[in-house]
């Protein structure tokens, strides 16, 4: 069926194509879709100028500049790990992170590696599972920074001790949790909570809006289209919920659950309970 894409999501699929990604403009594209007063170009410079208060204190040494951007970010500006509300949709919304100045650890995360790349402080994300962290790209240094909790500067045994706080004492440790990530990766993961935040709230339209950019950003993977198909089925729209679905059984030939799958467009013009039950078995795993 032919695809239709908001000005937003256009945005979005010129900007993942391109060569560097531009990762603060991509992730204000979902933004503008939710707060179409959303301004990406007045945020993006709302960066570059908490960058440029920065500069004249940065250093040669690595940690003093870190101590510089944590001085200015959390004790300046007051951003903060949101502990009160750690699931509201805002806290993943790039702009109403820097409009209220509190996120989760991901989004924070972003904040922090927008104003180093300003400063030309390589650092990149760190996709620790549960708890997003970042390190400085810099040779012979060996630590991590918490977004989520004041920049505190960490070091593995620091980082694992979080990761089992998060999981457990007898969860099992790798140290690729530490590798670091793409920012197309970050993206990813940065939809991914929002679409989980939304599907727990039953919150159709949101998911589906939020499923369109995963599909856009990483279209060979199965289960999006798996989970955009199941969503289209439970707000009706038939013809859109077929072409998914069928496009995720030709993609994932194996999949466990493809015979629930391949039933389901059978019965949706008969009756709308099983595929409740399908919905709820498998997108709300």
């Amino acid at each position: 069926m032919p695809l239709s894409f908001s000005q937003a999501q256009q945005r979005f699929r010129y900007l993942i194509a391109q060569p560097t990604l531009n990762l603060a403009a991509a992730a204000l594209c979902p933004a503008q879709e939710m707060y179409p007063e959303c301004d990406p170009a007045a945020h993006c410079q709302q960066l570059d100028h908490i960058a440029a208060a920065i500069k004249p204190h940065i250093s040669a040494y690595p940690l003093k500049t870190i101590q510089a951007i944590n001085h200015h970010l959390y004790t300046e500006l007051g951003f903060s790990g949101n502990q009160i509300d750690y699931y509201d949709p805002d806290n993943s919304y790039l702009n109403r992170v820097l409009e209220r100045r509190v996120g989760i650890p991901i989004t924070l995360a972003l904040v922090y590696l927008e104003v180093a790349q300003r400063l030309e402080f390589p650092m990149v994300g760190v996709g620790m599972p549960g708890h997003f962290l970042m390190c400085p790209t810099v040779e012979e240094m060996a630590v991590y920074v918490d977004p989520f909790n004041q920049g505190e500067v960490l070091f593995e045994p620091d980082c694992q001790a979080i990761f089992h706080r998060l999981y457990g004492p007898n969860a099992g440790w790798k140290a690729t949790y530490l590798a670091p990530i793409s920012p197309k990766a970050l993206l990813a993961r940065l939809l991914n909570n929002l679409k989980l935040i939304y599907l727990n709230r039953r919150d159709l339209p949101h998911t589906l809006t939020i499923l369109n950019y995963l599909l856009l950003l990483l279209p060979h993977q199965p289960g999006n289209n798996r989970d955009r198909g199941l969503v289209h089925y439970q707000l009706q729209n038939l013809l859109a919920a077929r072409s998914d679905l069928e496009t995720y059984l030709a993609q994932a030939p194996e999949a466990p659950d493809r015979d629930q799958i391949s039933r389901l467009p059978r019965k949706q013009r008969r009756c709308h309970r099983p595929g409740q039950n399908v919905f709820n078995e498998i997108i709300l795993r």
